[in-house]
C-alpha cells in the first residue's frame, strides 16, 4: 500500500476497454492515488493533455496495439507525464516499440489475481515516486549553481562565498533556499545585459 509520507499521485488512465478502465481504476484509487481521467479514445486524450495537469499516466495495451502505442506516444509530447503499460500478456515487440515512445515502465498483468495487479502497480508507482522525487533534486541543485553563478559573477567572489551569501539570506529572510536562488535567477533575467556586470 502507499506509504503515509508519499503524496498522493494524480494518474491518467488510458485504455481502448472501458472495463479495463475501471480494473485500473479500483486499484490505483485503492492505492491512495487520484485517477483523474480515464478515457479510452486519442483525440480525447489529446484534449486532456493540453489542460490537465498528470503526475503519471497508465496506458492498457488491448488487442489494438498501435491504438495503445498512439496514446502512448500522445501522453509523453503532451502531457510530459511519465506512462506506464499495463499489458495482459508479454509482447517483445509491443514493449521495444513502447520504449522508442518514451514509455517509462510496463507492467504484464496477465493470468493477474487482482492483488498482483495491486503490487505490480504499487511497485512501478513508487519508483515513479522516487525518480520524480530525484529529477525535483537534480532540478533545485540546477537552480541553485546557476544562482551561485551569477553572485560569483556579480560579486567576483569564490563558490563558497556564493553559497554563504544564498544560505545568510534564506535565514534573514525565513524563506527556502532554492526559493532565494529562484528570486536571484528572476532578478536577473529583469536585468539589461550590461547591467549585469555593472558595479555596485
Amino acid at each position: 500500500m502507499k506509504q503515509e509520507h508519499q503524496a498522493p499521485l494524480r494518474v491518467l488512465l488510458a485504455n481502448e476497454r472501458p472495463e479495463h478502465l475501471e480494473q485500473a481504476a479500483v486499484v490505483v484509487t485503492r492505492l491512495g492515488h487520484v485517477v483523474v481521467a480515464r478515457e479510452t479514445n486519442i483525440a480525447a486524450v489529446a484534449a486532456l493533455t493540453e489542460h490537465g495537469i498528470f503526475d503519471v499516466a497508465i496506458v492498457g495495451v488491448g488487442e489494438d496495439s498501435e491504438h495503445a502505442l498512439d496514446l502512448i506516444g500522445r501522453i509523453v509530447r503532451e502531457a510530459n507525464c511519465p506512462v506506464i503499460a499495463l499489458l495482459h500478456a508479454e509482447n517483445a515487440a509491443f514493449i521495444h516499440q513502447a520504449a522508442k515512445r518514451g514509455v517509462f515502465a510496463y507492467i504484464i498483468a496477465s493470468d493477474s489475481p487482482d492483488s498482483q495487479l495491486e503490487s505490480a502497480i504499487d511497485v512501478v508507482l513508487h519508483r515513479f515516486a522516487e525518480f520524480h522525487a530525484l529529477e525535483g533534486a537534480f532540478g533545485r541543485r540546477a537552480i541553485t549553481e546557476r544562482a551561485k553563478g551569477i553572485l560569483m559573477e556579480r560579486h567576483a567572489i569564490d563558490e563558497d562565498l556564493a553559497f554563504l551569501l544564498l544560505r545568510d539570506q534564506s535565514r534573514r529572510s525565513n524563506r527556502k533556499l532554492i526559493d532565494v536562488a529562484q528570486a536571484v535567477l528572476d532578478a536577473r533575467a529583469l536585468l539589461p545585459d550590461n547591467a549585469h556586470h555593472a558595479t555596485d
